[in-house]
């Protein structure tokens, strides 16, 4: 392939202007068109002589065509992320209008569908590919300015209110953010970060700005602090005139762009002007490109194709700059109290395509006293703050087979069981999955707080009824008989079904079986502690047990307990490094199951994962689910690429004596 052949979805203005781009970059050129309006394909196509035959109705067909090697997105904001995603599995280069999704979690699952289908990506900053931002950063690198102290960048607009306009309409995720704050947020995240060339993420957003009558926010201002000390204003509108302009004051000056949005954007040239300011002395450098500003950006893109890259070289807006910059603009919504109609509670928006295609399914067993066979796999639900967030990796979950969840009452104050009782209640999924529901941790691990949790965990999650009930804490200064009796009213009420424990030791667990037997009460059925091939040598949190002890290892096989394990794959710690060095440092894999066995079990767990072709990661988990008990494995993804990594696991039936082996038993 010598030149890239692009299609575009959605023929609007920035279309135009991409298309117009195209023309003028010798790298690439424009084959196809797709609209749902046959008299804009037609205009469209006629304008930039498409043939006929590219000239298509459907999306999707579009995506199909095999003379396509590229598609650039171009429609409305809400439908960005699904439209990529199917041209990603469709195995086409996807260029997208920013923002890419409504959140950072659909950005997210683009970039993870990106590498997934070895398949470039970009969010369409088209700014940035233009020369005056390199030449801004040379400068600023130059230490001419000094150090960079603070940023000011603005972008902007007075449009006349019209609610049913995109830029108003809430059902079409309107406001100033999602429109044009992008722009300022990049370029100070771009500012920021130009010692490491990067995307610098601010430690702190604040916000402010006008709600309009139609709900969406049509001005914003917001303050952004970084950890090198760098501060920036921001500010973007829909509904006011702003200057438009960046400008970066350094310890020894200053520099500003005049026009850094839109320099040249629908014809050329894109001429530009830089001022630099020191000593009180202003000099002006002149930037003239006889080129349109998109001619940049569809030559940069189509350039990084040709070359096998899969996202945009710097200053281009990387994979991990989209995600950041979209998790700004999240923070900056929430601070003014606009919440798009897909992050409203009950709301069903499902993005399709989040899983490649020919992952395993996640197995299910009949658990006796279960109504629905549990999936094998339960997902951990401690770490999604909104339903948006939620609903990307719940979908894909269940998707992918999974249909178990467990949460916890203490979880984030309540937040996490409220954030997935919403989703169960927007997919009316209730009598299909199986939620393990935990309570009463420390300091309130006490019978008579028991009950008043459980009350409130139901409510919160849209549930009459918790088949599964643990204790997320035990508390050796209560006599176990008090457990088992304070549960078996809660099961007599109709309010569970069957209950265990979390971080109980088996000697409890063993106490508490024997009293409910002599007293006819319902026994605990499930052991919720840590189990996982590297043995836990720091709790993570208080209070915390494993299970990977001879001792037991020993209990659990010969009494048939059901064990569910927590952090089944030890925080990571079978991953790469650079993967498992994300997590806050007193909790990281090397911190909480660091050891020599441990070391060795990994080397173990890559051994076997070179003989059968998967991850040790992918070891690790296979090696929970083949114990001799009943054994569930909890996994918390933040993703659904987490998901995906995690599935190859299931395809692995591992035998006794790699089992053994692989913890040290033989």
């Amino acid at each position: 392939m010598t030149q890239v052949s692009w299609g575009i979805i959605g023929p609007g203005s920035i279309a135009q202007n991409f298309a117009d781009g195209l023309a003028q970059a010798p790298s690439g050129t424009l084959t196809a068109i797709a609209s749902r309006s046959a008299a804009r394909r037609a205009s469209f196509g006629d304008a930039h002589a498409i043939a006929d035959d590219m000239r298509f109705a459907d999306y999707a067909a579009l995506c199909d065509a095999p003379d396509v090697d590229a598609v650039h997105i171009a429609v409305p904001h809400p439908f960005h992320a699904e439209l990529a995603l199917m041209a990603l599995r469709a195995g086409k280069h996807v260029s997208v209008e920013k923002p890419a999704g409504l959140n950072a979690a659909e950005v997210t699952a683009l970039v993870e569908a990106a590498a997934q289908e070895n398949c470039f990506f970009m969010e369409a900053y088209m700014y940035l590919l233009h020369p005056q931002i390199a030449r801004m950063i040379q400068i600023v690198r130059s230490g001419e300015i000094g150090d960079i102290t603070h940023i000011r960048a603005t972008f902007g607009f007075n449009a006349p209110f019209d609610a049913s306009s995109r830029l108003y309409d809430p059902a079409l995720a309107g406001g100033a953010i999602l429109d044009v704050g992008g722009y300022p947020v990049s370029a100070a995240r771009l500012i920021a970060g130009i010692d490491e060339g990067n995307f610098a993420m601010p430690t702190s957003v604040k916000g402010s700005g006008i709600i309009g009558a139609s709900g969406v926010d049509e001005v914003a201002y917001g303050l952004l602090t970084f950890a090198n000390g760098i501060t920036a204003e921001i500010a973007c509108a829909v509904a006011r005139n702003m200057d438009n302009t960046i400008q970066v004051i350094g310890t020894k000056g200053s520099l500003t762009l005049p026009n850094p949005w839109v320099p040249g954007r629908n014809e050329g040239p894109s001429d530009t002007t830089i001022e630099i300011t020191v000593d009180g002395i202003t000099r002006e450098e002149h930037l003239q490109h006889p080129e349109m500003l998109f001619k940049f950006e569809a030559e940069a893109a189509s350039q990084a194709i040709l070359a096998g890259q899969v996202e945009i070289p710097y200053p281009g807006m990387s994979h991990q700059g989209s995600i950041g910059n979209n998790t700004v603009l999240d923070q900056w919504r929430k601070e003014l109290g606009y919440k798009t109609f897909a992050e409203q509670d009950g709301v069903v928006r499902i993005l399709p395509r989040c899983l490649p295609a020919g992952l395993p399914q996640v197995p299910r067993v009949n658990v006796d006293g279960v109504p629905n066979p549990m999936s094998r796999l339960v997902m951990g639900c401690d770490n999604r703050e909104t339903p948006a967030e939620g609903a990307i990796v719940w979908d894909a979950w269940m998707e992918a087979g999974g249909n178990s969840f467990d949460t916890g009452f203490v979880y984030g104050g309540g937040l996490h069981e409220k954030v997935l009782g919403q989703w169960i209640k927007s997919r009316g999924v209730e009598k299909d999955i199986t939620v393990i529901v935990k309570g009463a941790h420390s300091p309130y691990c006490f019978p008579r707080a028991i009950e008043a949790q459980l009350d409130m965990s139901l409510a919160r999650l849209n549930l009459d009824h918790a088949p599964i009930y643990i204790l997320h804490r035990d508390n050796e200064a209560v006599p176990v008989g008090e457990f088992v009796e304070a549960m078996a009213q809660l099961k007599d009420r109709g309010k569970i079904g069957f209950w265990g424990g979390s971080n109980w030791s088996t000697e409890r667990f063993a106490q508490a079986v024997s009293y409910a037997k002599e007293h006819g009460l319902p026994a605990p059925r499930i052991l919720n502690n840590n189990l996982s091939l590297a043995v836990m040598t720091k709790p993570v949190w208080d209070g915390c047990v494993t299970s990977n002890t001879r001792e037991s290892l020993k209990f659990l096989r010969d009494n048939d307990v059901i064990h569910l394990s927590w952090s089944s794959q030890a925080r990571g710690y079978f991953l790469p490094r650079d993967l498992r060095d994300r997590l806050p440092a007193d909790t990281r894999p090397e911190t909480c199951y660091g050891s020599d066995d441990n070391a060795e079990r990994r080397r173990r767990a890559r051994e076997l994962a070179a003989k059968y072709g998967v991850s040790a990661h992918n070891i690790a988990t296979a090696w929970v689910l083949a114990q001799s008990f009943p054994s569930f494995a909890l996994i918390g993804p933040r993703s659904p690429g987490e998901i995906a990594s995690t599935l190859p696991a299931l395809d692995l039936n591992l035998i006794a004596d790699e089992v053994a082996w692989l913890n040290l038993e033989r």
